[in-house]
């Protein structure tokens, strides 16, 4: 039972992070399990949550987009939202 409310309460207080921030919580509570669960160990779980805290919040940053003028001049800037990934749309 007190499992459940820790669990309950983590997910309620990632309501408020940013994206990165969140990615970042998600990483490294799945590092965390799955170090502890191949290491049988509590470093093994460090560890984990380690690389998965880094690899989350890298993975979680948005995204940027290549975008050309009618001119043909590229330009990088933040993706509309709801695009997930990098992508070239060109603007004329």
């Amino acid at each position: 039972m007190y499992k459940a409310i820790a669990i309950l309460l983590i997910g309620l207080s990632a309501v408020s992070c940013t994206r990165t921030e969140r990615g970042a919580a998600v990483g490294a509570t799945s590092g965390a399990v799955i170090g502890g669960i191949i290491s049988n160990d509590v470093r093994g779980a460090a560890v984990g949550a380690a690389i998965g805290g880094v690899l989350g919040a890298v993975a979680a940053q948005p995204g940027q987009c290549y975008y050309r003028d009618r001119y043909n001049r590229r330009y990088v800037d933040d993706c509309p939202r709801g695009y997930r990934h990098r992508t070239k749309v060109v603007v004329y």
